[in-house]
């Protein structure tokens, strides 16, 4: 497996490249290769092969915090497009623009401004609108 990482030593930005095997990793730094030894580190993760298409991803919206719905700005039978703010959410005395994560239309909205959510508790539902590029 192999990454760049940025690290800061004694305050000093270094780019690193990281190859690791077990517990045995080669740090390469401004072109000088390092052997690191992490004897109570756990095992590198294996590499993740991609599927070799795109993942298709979920019309189903929720916030992975609690936090207070602010606004609702679409409604059922709504077209959005991937990355339109469909609501804000207030978390941590923050307000957070919730984005719409695929292009489709709204098919339901469970939450009303003002209201107090949990986290991972769906919020909207958009119907995808089918990628021709996706079927092959």
């Amino acid at each position: 497996m192999s990454e760049t990482r940025k690290v800061i030593v004694n305050g000093t930005e270094y780019e690193v490249e990281l190859e690791g095997e077990g517990t045995s990793w080669k740090a390469t730094v401004e072109g000088v290769t390092f052997d690191i030894e992490m004897p109570d580190a756990p095992p590198a993760p294996k590499q993740r092969r991609s599927g070799g298409g795109k993942k298709k991803k979920s019309g189903t919206v929720s916030a992975n915090i609690p936090g207070k719905v602010v606004t609702v700005e679409v409604s059922v039978g709504d077209e959005v497009a991937e990355g339109q703010v469909i609501l804000i959410l207030e978390a941590m005395k923050m307000q957070n623009e919730i984005q719409a994560p695929v292009t489709g239309t709204v098919i339901s909205v469970h939450c009303d401004e003002g209201e107090a959510i949990e986290a991972n508790v769906p919020l909207v539902v958009i119907e995808p609108i089918p990628d021709p590029e996706a079927e092959e």
